[in-house]
């Protein structure tokens, strides 16, 4: 239901863009939260996208760039001044909500296989 798929090896500084297949939602209706997971470390709610908006997370405000395709059914995560710290599995996920948000992420019913990020020289 959903996939997300784009991830890859990227040098510091380098430019990455995520793709998140929604195929069964409608994209007016959802809200679609990208996270990521490092390891070792917690889960993190990194942005979402919704009718009303999109939201940003500190850590990436300013370098990424969270867009939608509603007749495509697509959320793209445009990832930009990558360091080693964007290192890990990205993940999206879907909650029937109009207005988004990240946290708590137990607030996304739907969740798709992660796509593994990798910045290093």
């Amino acid at each position: 239901q959903l996939q997300a798929s784009g991830g890859g090896l990227v040098q510091p500084g380098g430019s990455l863009t995520l793709s998140c297949t929604a195929s069964e939602f409608n994209l007016d209706l959802y809200s679609i939260g990208w996270f990521r997971q490092a390891p070792g470390k917690e889960r993190e709610g990194v942005s979402c996208v919704s009718r009303n908006g999109v939201y940003y997370a500190d850590s990436v405000k300013g370098r990424f760039t969270t867009s939608k395709g509603n007749a495509e059914r697509t959320v793209w995560l445009q990832m930009d001044k990558l360091n080693a710290d964007d290192t890990a599995v990205y993940y999206c996920a879907a909650e029937l909500r109009p207005t988004c948000r990240v946290n708590p992420a137990s607030l996304y019913d739907y969740w798709g296989q992660g796509t593994l990020v990798t910045v290093s020289s």
